[in-house]
């Protein structure tokens, strides 16, 4: 009787998909103990983000097999996050988010190693995300989803034929929650749309006209948004709004209490004054536990060989019954973000680096100003930190050509502010440079490559 009752080993459904044939398994896929163990050795996956998405993914990679886990996310935790991240307890209110999930997964699940990343993704070096096999994303903005695209889309080399170098594509798993809504996605730069592609697929975010805000507020969103873009900027005259500081949050919410008392206006909470700023959809549990779910499995899958993966996007309605749905989108062959990149053609080989730089903020694809340049993992300029800047500031007046060891033709990688629609977000480019009057090397063609790996 005691091992009939005899608890189940942890591995025994991975086994069922490592260990033994199927007729769905990648090209590659040979089952045995050694897959597995090799999975759990040298598999390593980053989480990007650890809210609510990003603590289920964590828990799932987890127990999924995956021993060798770093997740990466800016913010600490809030009161308000305790109801949906399951991770964090109401001691851990003010502690970085990614500290805390990395904790409490490792005293959860024995034998695996998360390692945190407390800080924006913005100030990690290029070449520290690829180091990772696969990239699990859990964000909730779409900035922070086309930056982290942009980075593991630099990656990518073509060969002459513009075919993807299958050992320079860095897969990305995609989910996002919206309440009751949900979606996982398969990003397999060069083969699979990217985020960039399928860009459309977001809504515009919801705008109040400045007029109705100031005149005629009828909803506690109108005050809120009162407060946060009029109010702000004439009492704190010169002063950056930082939504990511609760006491400029609690300053734009007892000011659009004030502005809805006036006009008998209610419903303005502090949570609804985080949703409307920050632009969030209120979060379910259970959505982001089924999402989580199935964004562990494409990761499983991806990394392992074991079955097909998703082809390539999944959609979630939990708002009436349960009903998903996979919708299978098409690479855009010209996308900026995966794509072979942007030409910058008959340059002469006097043209200086800042001569080139100065050409990026007026190239009507790119509109890229501030712009960090690198050559094959070699910084030939940045921006930032100062250190770095200094250190690289001489390379300003010498001409682009010499620098990139006088080929006819390579690429180059750009990273800096994208100015797009009176709206300026951080962006990478990737930038195939072709010179004027220069004998093609046929052996240094690497027109749409990356770094050496």
């Amino acid at each position: 009787m005691a091992n009939s009752t005899a608890p189940k080993s942890r591995s025994r459904d991975l086994d069922k998909l490592l260990l033994r044939p199927g007729n769905l398994v990648g090209p590659n896929f040979e089952p045995g103990a050694e897959l597995r163990d090799d999975l759990q050795q040298y598999a390593r996956v980053l989480v990007v983000g650890a809210g609510g998405l990003g603590c289920e993914l964590l828990k799932d990679l987890a127990l999924s097999g995956f021993r060798n886990l770093d997740v990466i996310d800016m913010d600490r935790i809030e009161v308000t996050n305790l109801n949906r991240q399951f991770l964090f307890r109401l001691e851990d209110v003010g502690k970085p988010k990614a500290v805390v999930a990395a904790k409490r997964v490792m005293e959860r699940v024995s034998g695996v190693n998360i390692v945190p990343h407390f800080c924006r993704i913005e100030d990690k070096d290029i070449e520290f995300y690829n180091d990772f096999n696969i990239i699990a994303l859990g964000l909730d903005s779409i900035e922070a989803r086309s930056y982290i695209n942009a980075v593991a889309c630099s990656f990518l080399e073509y060969d002459s034929d513009d075919n993807p170098r299958e050992e320079t594509i860095k897969p990305m798993v995609d989910g996002g929650t919206e309440g009751f809504k949900g979606h996982a996605r398969v990003i397999i730069p060069g083969v699979t749309p990217c985020f960039e592609c399928t860009i459309w697929l977001f809504p515009p975010q919801v705008k109040f006209p400045l007029c109705t805000l100031a005149e005629t507020p009828r909803t506690a969103a109108h005050c809120i948004e009162y407060a946060h873009l009029i109010k702000w900027d004439e009492v704190h005259s010169g002063k950056a709004f930082d939504p990511d500081n609760p006491e400029h949050m609690m300053w734009v919410y007892d000011a659009a209490v004030k502005r809805a008392e006036l006009f008998g206006i209610p419903g303005v909470t502090y949570s609804l004054t985080q949703g409307v700023v920050k632009n969030i959809i209120p979060a379910i549990a259970s959505t982001n536990a089924i999402i989580s779910a199935a964004c562990a499995l494409e990761t499983l899958k991806i990394v392992s060989g074991c079955s097909k993966t998703l082809s390539n996007y999944l959609t979630y309605n939990g708002v009436e019954g349960l009903h998903t749905e996979v919708t299978e989108f098409v690479k855009d062959k010209d996308c900026l973000g995966c794509g072979p990149g942007v030409l910058v053609d008959q340059l002469d080989t006097s043209v200086t680096l800042q001569n080139f730089i100065d050409m990026l903020e007026e190239h009507p694809k790119l509109l890229l100003s501030k712009a960090s340049i690198t050559h094959r993992g070699k910084n030939l300029y940045m921006q930032a930190p100062p250190v770095l800047e200094e250190m690289t500031r001489s390379n300003l007046g010498v001409p682009l050509y010499d620098l990139m060891g006088k080929v006819s033709k390579d690429t180059l990688h750009a990273s800096g502010t994208i100015n797009k629609d009176n709206k300026k977000t951080s962006g990478l480019r990737k930038l195939r440079v072709v010179f004027k009057g220069i004998d093609v090397v046929t052996d240094m063609d690497m027109a749409g490559g990356a770094y050496d790996q």
